[in-house]
């Protein structure tokens, strides 16, 4: 068998002194605001809409571009991104958490507060208006937690969630592989298709010609060139309907890949390469470890545990460090308001633990607990359905490796006895029925050598995934 190369293209201070400045300020903000707005604008006008392949791509170069367009596969790195911004969130309230507040009050009545006469206990209480009219304040806190149950959990579960996005990605990356490299290899194997009923054309067309010449000098009758011209229109027929097959999985493999369907798309791979990767060791077995399903089911596990015990810890009390420190303006003129301040600061602990809540902790923690054993059952479970995926695919794997191994001696075979009939025939032995039926056990044979040949490369990669050996690094 002669090494074959084969590309395929498919086309388709007061407020009055600081007004100016204000006013500089205002002019500013609104400077770097539209030039913000136009130099976005620009970024997005200069990136093109989408990158295409302008080389011709093999395998790898589909899947390489695969990971980097496919929207499923962009969401997913979005999603990481979203959860380390998640875990930083919580994290962030190991830090301390600093708060200013200013406030400005003016009494339109002034509250009245009744003492007794000091100077004439028996005499009737006074009426003595307290505070003053206007009262202005700067507040400035900070605390710093010690002791809290949700962030010291947040700190001991930030990376396992991490983790768990990872292994998402990589879990539909895989999948990705899978089904693109699928689509790909049933492109190409309906192109090979395609060559094949070309070729047939040809034969079928030098055979039509022979039996109407054989006609025209009385060595046969019509039917022989009837026949032929019914087996060439039939196979015509089934070249449309193939390109036409062929145009929906090129859109598939291009949906799967993120490609656009308007741009062109040029695949090329080498026939003995397809044979090569289509082998595997049978003998192999199984390892759970390396299937990202197993280990993802284990980074849950994980967190579960946590939750557990953030539950458990629920009973302990949050403690925190605070210090605050007040600036306290009073006067009854607004114009001197400001002239004087009475400050004041306070430091202290602060322990925070609710008494009762019914039973809501008690449940929580018993709650966790069932979770964690039903994900505990899940593992079971995900074992036996792994076992149970491998015995599937290998089985199937060796039963398309003996059918592709019967369909290329059955082409083989047909190939020798078209030979033979043909000649045959020239020579006024065979008939012409019997040269269109050994034209259609070759064309049938090529047919299911290439379907078998598809099937092998499926079932492979069926196997890679379920002995978790398929690769995502494109």
């Amino acid at each position: 068998m002669k090494k074959i190369i084969r590309t395929i293209k498919y086309e388709p201070e007061n407020l009055k002194n600081n007004s100016s400045i204000f006013k500089i300020i205002r002019v500013l903000f609104i400077i770097l605001l539209d030039s913000s707005i136009l130099m976005s604008g620009e970024h997005l006008s200069a990136q093109p809409d989408q990158d295409v392949i302008v080389e011709e791509a093999d395998l790898a170069t589909c899947l390489k571009y695969a990971m980097a367009h496919q929207p499923l596969i962009q969401q997913l790195r979005l999603s990481e991104d979203i959860t380390r911004q998640e875990a930083g969130i919580a994290l962030s309230d190991w830090l301390p958490q600093i708060d200013a507040n200013a406030g400005l009050q003016r009494y339109i009545n002034q509250p009245v507060s009744i003492f007794p006469d000091f100077t004439n206990p028996s005499g009737p209480e006074r009426e003595i208006t307290i505070g003053v009219k206007n009262t202005s304040s700067l507040q400035f806190s900070v605390s710093q937690v010690l002791f809290n149950n949700d962030v010291f959990i947040a700190g001991k579960t930030a990376r396992y969630y991490r983790l768990q996005s990872t292994q998402t990605t990589t879990e539909m990356k895989i999948d990705l592989v899978v089904r693109v490299s699928k689509a790909f290899y049933d492109v190409l194997l309906s192109e090979a298709n395609l060559d094949f009923l070309n070729e047939d054309i040809i034969r079928i067309g030098k055979s039509m010609k022979d039996a109407y010449s054989q006609y025209e000098s009385g060595v046969s009758d019509k039917i022989d060139y009837q026949r032929a011209l019914i087996s060439l229109n039939n196979t015509k027929a089934e070249i449309y309907g193939t390109r036409e097959t062929i145009k929906a999985k090129y859109t598939y493999l291009k949906e799967l890949m993120g490609y656009p369907q308007d741009k062109p798309l040029t695949i090329v791979y080498d026939s003995f390469g397809m044979l090569e990767q289509a082998g595997i060791d049978t003998s192999l077995v199984p390892v759970y470890q390396n299937r990202i399903e197993y280990e993802l089911l284990r980074t849950q596990l994980r967190l579960q545990r946590f939750s557990i015990s953030h539950s458990q810890l629920g009973f302990l009390p949050a403690l925190s460090v605070f210090g605050n420190y007040n600036i306290v303006y009073q006067n009854d003129n607004f114009s001197d308001l400001y002239d004087r301040s009475f400050p004041n600061s306070t430091v202290g602990l602060s322990l925070s633990y609710p008494l009762f809540e019914g039973t809501r902790k008690l449940r929580q923690v018993k709650m966790a607990k069932l979770q964690y054993d039903y994900l505990a059952l899940d593992s079971i479970n995900l074992k036996n359905s792994m076992k149970t995926e491998f015995s599937q695919a290998m089985s199937s794997y060796k039963s398309y490796l003996k059918a592709y191994e019967e369909a290329k001696e059955n082409a083989k075979i047909a190939k020798e006895v078209y030979s033979t009939v043909k000649y045959q025939y020239d020579q006024g032995i065979k008939t012409f029925l019997e040269v269109i039926v050994s034209e259609t056990d070759l064309r049938t044979s090529r047919i299911n050598e290439l379907n078998a040949l598809y099937r092998l490369l499926a079932g492979k990669l069926d196997v890679e995934r379920a002995l978790g050996n398929i690769s995502v690094n494109y």
